[in-house]
C-alpha cells in the first residue's frame, strides 16, 4: 500500500464518484472552440465548489488527445481540482486516449479496494469535434465490454464536425451532439450529474437531470 494513498483515504474515507474528462484538443478545435472548452472547465469547478458532499466523493481527472495523449489531471477530489488551461494542436488519438482512461480507472478501483473505500459507478465522459486518426476498433471494443459488467458509464459528447457515426460505435448510450459551443451549460449539467450520484448510496439508480438545450442526440 502507497502510504500517501492511505494518508488520502483514511482523512476522507467518503464513498468515492471518479469521472475522467476525455478531451480532444487537437488542432481543429483551435480558436472559439478551445476557448468555450476552457470557460465550461472553469464552470465545471465552480458549481461542483457549491456542494459539499459532492466536494468529497467525486473524484476528477483529465486525458486530453491532440498533440498526443496525456494525463493532465490524476484523479483528486472536486476540493483539490484546479482547472487546467488546454491548448488546442496535433491531431486526434482519441483509441489511445480510452484506452487509457479505462487503465486508470481500472488502477483507481484498485486503489479503493486496496483501501476499503466504496465507489460508484465510474464515468468516461469525452468530448471530441473529429474522428481518431488512430485505430480506436479495440477501444470501442473495451468500451462495450466495460459497460456490459456495469464497471463504466461511458459518455460521448460531440462538438461541430465531431464523426458521430464512429462515435455511436464507440459509445454504447447514443452520443450527444453540442449544440454550439454551449460548453458552460454541459459542464454544468454534469457537475449536478455527479452531484445527485454521489449524494446517493453506492450501487443506486439516480435520475440524471434532463438535457435541456445544450445537446440533441
Amino acid at each position: 500500500m502507497n502510504y500517501l494513498d492511505d494518508v488520502e483515504f483514511v482523512t476522507n474515507p467518503d464513498p468515492r464518484c471518479p469521472c475522467i474528462l476525455l478531451l480532444d484538443t487537437s488542432g481543429s478545435m483551435n480558436g472559439r472552440p478551445i476557448d468555450a472548452l476552457n470557460h465550461g472547465l472553469r464552470a465545471f469547478q465552480v458549481d461542483l465548489a457549491q456542494d459539499a458532499l459532492a466536494q468529497r466523493r467525486v473524484e476528477i481527472a483529465i486525458v486530453t488527445f491532440g498533440n498526443g495523449v496525456q494525463m493532465r489531471q490524476e484523479f483528486v477530489t472536486a476540493d483539490q481540482f484546479q482547472t487546467p488551461t488546454l491548448i488546442a494542436s496535433g491531431d486526434t488519438p482519441m483509441g489511445q486516449a480510452i484506452e487509457l482512461a479505462i487503465t486508470m480507472l481500472r488502477n483507481r478501483k484498485d486503489q479503493y479496494k486496496a483501501n476499503g473505500i466504496a465507489y460508484y459507478r465510474p464515468w468516461i465522459f469525452m468530448i471530441t469535434d473529429g474522428a481518431p486518426t488512430d485505430q480506436w476498433q479495440s477501444a470501442a471494443q473495451s468500451v462495450h465490454m466495460e459497460e456490459a459488467a456495469g464497471s463504466l458509464a461511458f459518455f460521448a459528447i460531440g462538438v461541430q464536425g465531431a464523426n458521430m457515426q464512429i462515435l455511436s460505435q464507440i459509445a454504447v448510450r447514443p452520443p450527444m451532439m453540442l449544440q454550439g459551443l454551449q460548453f458552460v451549460n454541459l459542464f454544468i449539467w454534469l457537475s449536478r450529474s455527479q452531484q445527485r450520484v454521489s449524494s446517493g448510496n453506492v450501487g443506486e439508480q439516480i435520475a440524471l437531470p434532463p438535457i435541456t438545450g445544450w445537446a440533441s442526440l
